[in-house]
């Protein structure tokens, strides 16, 4: 038998609940339409149609992008955000790498 199929959302509902085992980190209010996960009152990572979305510095998604991890996000508005990334879907495994990693730049920002 073939393996189970995962969707972004049981995906997502995992990596919330690793997530909230670290001081500071909650799941509150919308983020661009959406739950997010917070630190410090901040959006760090949330999941949008679908997709993870985390926030990292600016030339870091620029690399990412580079190496075909994903695009800008795009929250509908017509306004690409530089320091948002929306993880590609062939990207999923690094999920949990890229979501530490925006809660810790998030986490810095205070």
């Amino acid at each position: 038998m073939g393996e189970a199929i995962v969707t972004p959302e049981e995906r997502y509902i995992t990596l919330v609940e690793a997530f909230l085992q670290y001081p500071g980190v909650v799941q509150e209010g919308k983020g661009f339409g959406s739950s997010a996960l917070k630190i410090g009152g901040k959006i760090f990572a949330m999941l949008v149609r679908g997709r993870l979305v985390v926030k990292l510095p600016r030339q870091r998604v620029d690399a990412l992008i580079a190496s075909g991890h994903g695009e800008r996000f795009d929250p509908g508005h017509g306004r690409i955000m530089k320091e948002w990334l929306t993880i590609d879907q062939t990207a999923e495994s690094k999920w949990q790498a890229l979501a530490t990693e925006a809660m810790e730049f998030v986490g810095s920002q205070r």
